[in-house]
């Protein structure tokens, strides 16, 4: 995992963890993707959160391993917070994972989500897709038509660090009508990024035509 995918992570729970505390009970958490390369999510959550870690092969960071990629073997509304990252783009048919990851949360749970928006082809063992800044919106139209009321909480696309890799970051939530229990937005403090995308704001947020390997070309 690469240096902006745990840097995007950390700043999503230091946002979003104080919002899931409030009730006493236990914040249950489940990564979809899980397996431990060079790095993973679960250094960045609370340690007081329970932890759950999903791939369809076996291996470190892996506490259930899949049969098929597109089920998610849980019962409904069993997860508070849903995880996934450096995932999607090796998931061929994504958006049948997505509706999975809507199932399983709670109504007022949220997904977070990053995806590379860019970068080199890396099979895992396929490489499919890269996200723009309009994929969170197609997602939710794409839950919506499937009878589930989610929306998008923000979005953005990180900047690079230290390699190769800006990465399209998404929070959504479940259910539209638990909005209020999401008070704040990473991207009300975060300044490092381009075509953010806020709940109730129907402008981009550092909007750019061009990708940030654009830019440096020329």
């Amino acid at each position: 995992m690469h240096y902006t995918a745990l840097k995007n992570s950390k700043q999503f729970f230091d946002v979003y963890r104080k919002f899931f505390n409030q009730t006493g009970q236990k914040v249950t958490v489940a990564d979809v993707g899980s397996q431990d390369v060079n790095g993973s999510l679960k250094s960045t959550m609370p340690a007081e959160f329970e932890y759950v870690g999903i791939d369809f092969v076996p291996g470190k960071g892996v506490d259930v391993v899949i049969d098929d990629p597109y089920k998610l073997p849980f019962s409904d509304e069993s997860f508070d917070v849903v995880l996934s990252s450096s995932c999607f783009e090796h998931s061929e048919m994504f958006w049948l994972v997505f509706l999975e990851i809507m199932r399983v949360l709670k109504p007022g749970g949220i997904f977070y989500l990053n995806v590379p928006s860019n970068g080199s082809f890396h099979r895992w063992p396929v490489d499919c897709w890269r996200f723009y800044p309009d994929s969170g919106n197609a997602l939710v139209a794409w839950a919506k038509r499937n009878g589930i009321n989610a929306a998008l909480l923000e979005s953005y696309t990180s900047v690079q660090e230290l390699d190769i890799w800006n990465d399209y970051v998404g929070v959504f939530i479940k259910n539209e009508n638990y909005i209020s229990k999401y008070p704040r937005r990473i991207l009300d403090n975060k300044t490092d990024f381009t075509n953010g995308i806020v709940y109730g704001n129907t402008n981009f947020l550092n909007f750019t035509e061009p990708t940030e390997d654009m830019r440096q070309r020329k």
